[in-house]
């Protein structure tokens, strides 16, 4: 099977070019939140004060190590999505809901940046690569014949999938990287 559509599904840029495109995404995430949170956390809880405090606290007090920590257990999940899409020809609901909650979650960047109306970690390669790239892999899905009309339900579930994937990435990374200073 080639990077064509076909009757059996779709190609490698399809499916594994959801980790490529997230790796290129989230490489941006890397290198601004650490940063970006330290220069901007006292001005946006000026600017939100009704932000639970608790919230701030832990925005401000972002670690690196474990930022990093979980990206690369999101990396692990958005690697077997990709894995099960392209085994599946682009079928496997894994991969779709994957590749939805992808696309969708370029609104929380965008939301982002409009509320504080700057430049926001996520919200270069959103409009330039997340969308995009999401809706070309879409099209292909839908021209091959293996992506139904988008349903509600299926953008409610894209995005509570990648909420709970992240929420989940960071529960592992804090546990990770606690495990490992308490071990050093």
């Amino acid at each position: 099977m080639g990077d064509s559509s076909t009757a059996e599904g779709v190609g490698a840029a399809v499916t594994l070019g959801l980790l490529a495109a997230w790796a290129v995404h989230d490489l941006e995430e890397l290198a601004t939140v650490p940063g970006w949170l330290r220069r901007n956390v006292p001005e946006l809880r000026r600017r939100f004060p009704l932000v639970p405090e608790p919230v701030w606290r832990r925005a401000g007090r972002t670690d690196p190590v474990e930022f990093t920590a979980a990206v690369g257990v999101m990396g692990t999940v958005v690697a077997a999505a990709a894995v099960a899409g392209r085994l599946s020809g682009g079928r496997s609901g894994f991969y779709q809901s994957a590749l939805t909650g992808f696309g969708l979650h370029r609104l929380v960047h965008m939301a982002q940046a409009a509320a504080v109306r700057g430049c926001t970690p996520g919200s270069v390669t959103s409009p330039l690569l997340v969308v995009p790239f999401t809706l070309w892999a879409r099209g292909r899905l839908r021209g091959a014949g293996v992506l139904r009309p988008t349903r509600p339900r299926d953008l409610a579930v894209g995005l509570a999938a990648a909420g709970a994937a992240t929420v989940a990435a960071h529960g592992m990374a804090r546990r990770l990287v606690g495990a490992a200073r308490r071990a050093s």
